[in-house]
């Protein structure tokens, strides 16, 4: 089955288009030791990747705002110098990019991720090319809801409210499925990331793509 009438595609950052997973453990792990509470498993730290670090220390470390911006304070001293380079480009990404490009979309990211650490991030592995804007949250925290990243995208790209449908959000938690849904846009969960099928349908996913060849195929 083929996603038609898009032009306009924005992409998460973290699961979708690289791996993040030891550069975000390794910031939360500096962050909790600071606190002095016991390092969760892996696998529950990689649980954290795809929201906000406001609400991961709210919601999974039952932190107030001011200790919570203390955590982010702390796991920031690790990312902001090592842990955003931690990082790795999935394989078949640049040449997915690079095939829509030629199609003919337009490309940009939204992300949570503070728009400085993920520019910086799209330059170091390459991907900056092709993209016509990288859309993340402010260093402050503000602008750090998914919908609130979309609405910016989609305010940078120029695409009014009858142009909507022309638009596809693709990402790999249920943050971005239900940020499309508050934007009126269309979404794809990819499975290749963070998220699961179950995580993608119950957030009302249109499209769903297990691998990076199948979103390839829905698209092209």
């Amino acid at each position: 089955m083929k996603i038609t009438g898009k032009s306009v595609l924005l992409f998460d950052l973290d699961g979708t288009l690289t791996d993040p997973a030891e550069g975000i453990t390794n910031s939360f792990i500096n962050a909790l030791k600071y606190f002095g509470i016991e390092i969760p498993s892996y696998e529950t730290l990689c649980s954290f990747i795809g929201p906000p670090l406001i609400t991961t220390f709210k919601t999974q470390f039952g932190f107030d705002d001011e200790k919570s911006l203390l955590g982010v304070k702390k796991y920031r001293e690790y990312f902001g110098t090592v842990g955003l380079f931690e990082n790795r480009v999935y394989d078949g990404i640049p040449e997915l990019l690079q095939n829509l490009k030629k199609a003919g979309y337009r490309l940009l990211v939204a992300t949570s991720k503070p728009e400085e650490y993920s520019i910086k991030i799209c330059e170091k592995f390459g991907l900056s090319e092709y993209f016509e804007k990288i859309c993340g949250s402010n260093m402050d925290e503000t602008r750090a809801r998914k919908a609130e990243v979309i609405a910016y995208a989609l305010e940078s790209a120029g695409v009014t409210e009858e142009e909507k449908s022309c638009v596809l959000m693709i990402g790999d938690r249920l943050h971005d499925i239900e940020g499309a849904r508050e934007n009126g846009i269309d979404s794809c969960g990819v499975l290749f990331g963070y998220g699961n099928r179950e995580e993608h349908e119950k957030a009302g996913a249109n499209f769903i793509a297990e691998t990076v060849e199948d979103l390839s195929n829905l698209l092209i």
